[in-house]
């Protein structure tokens, strides 16, 4: 089946519902993708901090199907920030993902302390906009002062910011601040991974109460409830597995609506703690990744 799609703050159209590749091995990437692929998912989101740039390509490049009907989505490192570091690091992604353009080009974290190496990156994807080679631009895991300091120094308004969200963890602030910009909200951790496969003290949104009696009702999973959570609030929601079964089984989202009092069960559940790491405290001293180029 075709996936719905949310048209971005420039016209450009993106599914509702993406496939990412987030802690995939590198050798493992091409089959998951190319599972995904045959699945129906037509969004596939990855960022050169993966090191599975090329299994991406390779899977989109085998599937057989047309390259204008896959939304392909990367993100720059921290280490790449900089005009013309940021210029070449899209060349360094675009020859692994094996594309002359890119559907959706964003920066992966705001560096607080360097901002204005976020700034001079930031306008180096204006310049890949502005000459086709990007359909969109956008950003990942900015607050609202990040958003705003952006917004302040830059001319196009960012079409996307990736964020942690799910239902323990909700950022209702950036969401909010997301929305008045015309910025779309995308989740990553939309299920709430995170919550478990880190430290696991927060518990388990797949064994949340809550969402198992809302699953239940539906004849539904966890997982396909907190998705459907997502896009029926209008947020983009990039889930990943490498488990075939489970690969389908998130994509299996669009036969059945929650009401408004099960949005709000949810909605209710959110705790204020972040899984990821604290957006202030992004440097390249800490996360340095140096991007190989081939």
């Amino acid at each position: 089946m075709s996936v719905p799609t949310l048209t971005l703050n420039n016209g450009v159209e993106i599914p509702a519902l993406g496939f990412g590749v987030f802690q995939t091995p590198p050798d493992d990437t091409a089959t998951a993708v190319r599972t995904a692929l045959d699945v129906g998912y037509r969004h596939i989101d990855t960022a050169a901090a993966y090191l599975n740039e090329r299994g991406v390509g390779d899977a989109i490049a085998q599937s057989g199907i047309d390259r204008s009907e896959v939304f392909l989505e990367t993100k720059i490192w921290i280490t790449d920030y900089g005009y013309d570091q940021t210029l070449h690091a899209f060349d360094k992604g675009a020859g692994k993902l094996g594309v002359e353009q890119i559907d959706l080009l964003i920066l992966h974290q705001a560096l607080p302390g360097e901002f204005e190496l976020t700034i001079d990156a930031y306008r180096a994807l204006e310049k890949l906009y502005s000459d086709g080679r990007v359909r969109a631009i956008g950003v990942s895991n900015f607050m609202p002062d990040h958003l705003s300091r952006l917004l302040e120094a830059t001319s196009i308004v960012p079409a996307i910011n990736q964020v942690e969200v799910h239902p323990y963890f909700q950022q209702r602030d950036v969401l909010a601040t997301d929305t008045e910009h015309g910025v779309l909200s995308q989740a990553w951790s939309p299920i709430g991974g995170i919550t478990f496969y880190r430290d696991g003290s927060a518990g388990s949104t797949l064994d949340d109460q809550v969402i198992g009696t809302i699953a239940a009702a539906h004849g539904k999973t966890a997982a396909q409830v907190m998705l459907r959570w997502h896009l029926q609030q209008g947020r983009q929601a990039i889930p990943k597995s490498v488990t075939p079964a489970r690969i389908a089984e998130n994509f299996d989202i669009f036969d059945f609506e929650l009401t408004d009092a099960e949005l709000a069960e949810i909605d209710a559940l959110d705790t204020g703690v972040r899984g990821g790491p604290e957006p202030e405290q992004i440097t390249r001293e800490t996360f340095g990744l140096d991007i190989p180029e081939a």
